[in-house]
């Protein structure tokens, strides 16, 4: 398949993961780990998905400065300019921005896909058939492409993007409203109705219909990152992005542009989406033994144990683990830190790494 020269592709890689300590650390999160087993990061796993559909000069990512080294480390192929480091986290409006300053600069016909670095598709043919249908259209339409995924549950985790049935062209809808996380009941009618998807945070659009939204929604994004252009691509880069992102104020792309604009579209999606944003959710799409238990690491042995998850790091060798008569319980063992927690009650995970790193100051975060 020929791949367009005025497509796009932004990787945002800058999160902690928090949810997932004590494996994903602030120096070391889980874009950076492998934590399906499968022998490539979550980040690496992303990067070659893109390679199938984009030019790899096309491709860039944005992550921490901090984890600038990591990229490097895992994607040594990558251009050392598509490699854009945030001086400090400001949410996902401005990593956004930054990077379409960057491709705006290059190509101003350019249309792009921005999506997270830590996501699991399984069905990446159907994937990347969503994102050219979306791609196609971003180029002919000044409109906000996002894919939507078909929920199988009613999940108090995702936030929802509600749709107009009448397609605009082929599987595009125009999007009605977005409803942040829900309580299960809500959830539950989102279900029933049937005209509600997951948000996934995969958005598609033309670069000259993005930079619309931010002049109209962020204005004051709009014009720092305007003012920083001429620096871009040159030596200053570094020193004046990071003057100006201390003027950016931390907001969403959601919260910031898409739930306030009015040419939203969405696609029905179905390509085994998870954001893998939970032990439960890494739980949820791996292997399990007769007894549901879903095990990583080697030398671990389960008697009388149902519905656990067990991940043990690699640096632990020959350790021994064994656990007897529980149930649905994480546990996660690590060289300095060992996590054994309710399943249920794994939103608690990210309170207790903030606890530890309170009472510890960064050693345990």
């Amino acid at each position: 398949m020929e791949k367009n020269k005025n497509n796009y592709a932004i990787i945002m890689a800058g999160g902690v993961g928090s949810r997932f300590w004590p494996a994903s650390r602030s120096t070391y999160p889980k874009q950076f780990l492998d934590i399906l087993g499968t022998g490539k990061t979550l980040m690496q796993q992303t990067y070659d998905r893109f390679l199938k559909a984009f030019l790899p000069e096309n491709i860039f990512i944005v992550t921490n400065a901090a984890y600038i080294p990591l990229v490097k480390e895992q994607l040594p192929d990558m251009p050392e300019d598509r490699i854009l480091g945030e001086p400090t986290a400001k949410n996902t409006a401005a990593c956004i921005a930054y990077a379409s300053a960057k491709i705006h600069k290059l190509n101003t016909h350019a249309a792009c896909i921005v999506a997270p670095s830590d996501h699991l598709i399984l069905d990446e043919e159907k994937f990347l058939n969503y994102v050219n249908e979306a791609m196609a259209y971003a180029h002919k339409s000044p409109s906000l492409v996002t894919l939507g995924i078909r929920p199988s549950r009613p999940d108090t985790g995702y936030g929802y993007i509600q749709y107009i049935e009448e397609t605009v062209t082929a599987d595009i809808h125009k999007v009605k409203t977005f409803t942040e996380k829900p309580t299960l009941e809500i959830a539950k009618t989102f279900m029933e109705s049937g005209d509600f998807l997951w948000n996934a945070g995969i958005f598609i659009w033309s670069i000259s219909s993005i930079k619309k939204a931010f002049k109209q929604h962020l204005p004051e994004q709009y014009d720092i990152f305007e003012s920083a252009s001429q620096s871009l691509f040159t030596e200053n880069e570094a020193e004046t992005i990071r003057t100006f992102y201390e003027q950016c104020r931390s907001i969403s792309i959601d919260y910031g542009i898409m739930e306030k604009a009015e040419n939203v579209f969405v696609i029905p999606s179905e390509f085994g989406w998870s954001d893998l944003g939970t032990w439960t959710s890494l739980y949820e799409i791996s292997t399990k033994d007769e007894n549901n238990n879903a095990i990583k690491g080697k030398n671990v042995f389960l008697y009388n144990v149902d519905g656990c998850l067990v991940n043990k790091a690699e640096t632990l060798g020959n350790k021994i683990i064994a656990i007897k008569s529980v149930k649905d319980l994480i546990i996660v063992d690590t060289p300095d830190v060992l996590l054994i927690c309710d399943k249920n009650q794994e939103q608690e995970v990210k309170q207790i790494a903030t606890d530890i790193k309170i009472k510890f100051n960064d050693k345990y975060s």
